[in-house]
């Protein structure tokens, strides 16, 4: 019997509202840097909420032609330069990859509404006329990943998957069934976001789904805290370079981790609000740790979907400790939303970055915010400033709109 392909992670291209590119991002991480702060580069209008997480003094030009910058979302950009970063980060010479094993899954939640807000405004104003005939190609969803495809010059499987804030995790997990299934070798994957702004703030604050400290914005995202009043929004890019494991042993490729898991499931209860009961997010994380081959016992760390707002802690808590029982209490739980708020179909993918830092460094990062226990969120929450531990195996969540569940899981690599 042919022996099964197996998945490993060898780049890594984090573009957040604390840093830029892998060193910079786990050294934020570590130091327990805070992102979240009044909002400054864009026009509010009324929005009720007045800070957010941005990623500021962003110049796309680093990363990409000012012109072909000028004709694209900053949803766009940021994908860019996270691929960018998370090529550079394997190593890899992607000429000597046959192109058409070369992918990219590369997903967003909103894709450009910015383009489509500042277009709709110029037709009110000023006439169809004046909207830009870029406006298309710059605001459709897809263009992320197709971008970086024609960047890369990847001609392998491309997609574009839209789960909400779960669209990270879909992406790579389907990734990985395609590198699985010999359909590529190589799959650069992620996420993108810059959803930031006026528009998409004033909807999720109308559904009252937004913290409204704006006295105190760097208070805001307290994941699991008694005292959460919403989560806050964030932007940015997490991709991420999947690759199979022999190819990556035949280049003498640095491996952060093994990806071992996949768990999808829909909720399919509520356009927004999870199920209380978190069967579908229960039923996705015991996929994950069946295709892992792992015991319950063995996970020791979860990076949480941990968005701050009332109804998700609580599924998410109340899903953990029922799928792990008695082992949830030996089980490492943070929320990096906490420190970078969510980014939306970006989230995941910060997250997974977040996480392999666990494994690399025998590190995992605080929960910042996490002051008063929430008996309804009883988990071992690493706080202060971290916490030194080595894990072999852990899982990260992601639970979008619609009723999206995705869990990854990621293992320690050794050779066997």
């Amino acid at each position: 019997m042919e022996k099964k392909r197996r998945v490993v992670v060898t780049g890594l291209g984090p573009v957040s509202p604390i840093a830029i590119g892998k060193e910079n991002y786990w050294k934020a991480l570590r130091d327990g840097k805070n992102g979240i702060s009044k909002i400054t580069t864009f026009e509010l209008f009324d929005c009720p909420v007045t800070f957010g997480a941005e990623i500021k003094d962003f110049d796309p030009s680093v990363y990409m032609p000012g012109k072909e910058a000028k004709r694209s979302d900053r949803a766009i950009h940021f994908a860019v330069a996270a691929a960018k970063l998370a090529v550079e980060d394997a190593k890899i010479d992607l000429t000597k990859i046959d192109p058409y094993r070369l992918g990219v899954y590369i997903g967003t939640g909103q894709g450009g509404i910015e383009t489509s807000f500042n277009n709709f405004r110029i037709m009110i104003e000023k006439g169809s006329k004046r909207v830009s005939p870029y406006f298309i190609p710059m605001m459709i969803s897809n263009m992320s990943t197709a971008y970086v495809a024609i960047v890369l010059g990847a001609k392998g499987p491309n997609l574009c998957v839209v789960t909400a804030c779960a669209t990270s995790l879909h992406s790579m997990g389907e990734a990985y069934h395609a590198i699985i299934r010999d359909d590529a070798d190589v799959i650069i994957s992620g996420g993108t976001e810059a959803a930031l702004r006026a528009i998409s703030m004033a909807g999720f604050a109308s559904m009252k789904a937004l913290s409204t400290r704006n006295d105190d914005p760097e208070h805001a995202s307290r994941p699991f805290d008694k005292n959460r009043d919403g989560f806050v929004m964030g932007e940015g890019a997490g991709v991420v370079v999947l690759e199979e494991l022999n190819h990556a042993l035949e280049r003498g490729a640095h491996i952060y981790a093994e990806f071992t898991g996949y768990g999808t499931s829909c909720d399919a209860g509520h356009i927004t609000a999870p199920d209380p009961e978190a069967k579908g997010a229960a039923f996705a994380t015991e996929k994950a740790l069946k295709m892992s081959g792992w015991e319950k016992s063995q996970v020791d760390y979860i990076n949480a979907h941990g968005t701050s707002t009332g109804l998700n802690d609580k599924m998410e808590a109340g899903m953990i400790n029922h799928v792990f029982g008695e082992y949830a209490k030996n089980i490492t739980v943070t929320s990096t939303k906490s420190m970078i708020g969510h980014c939306l179909g970006a989230a995941g993918g910060l997250e997974v970055i977040a996480s392999l830092q666990a494994i690399e460094e025998n590190y995992i990062h605080p929960t910042l915010n996490y002051e008063t226990p929430d008996p309804e969120c009883d988990l071992n929450i690493a706080t202060g400033r971290g916490v030194e531990k080595k894990v072999d195996r852990l899982l990260v969540n992601s639970f979008g709109f619609g009723g999206h569940n995705g869990v990854l899981g990621f293992e320690r690599f050794t050779q066997n």
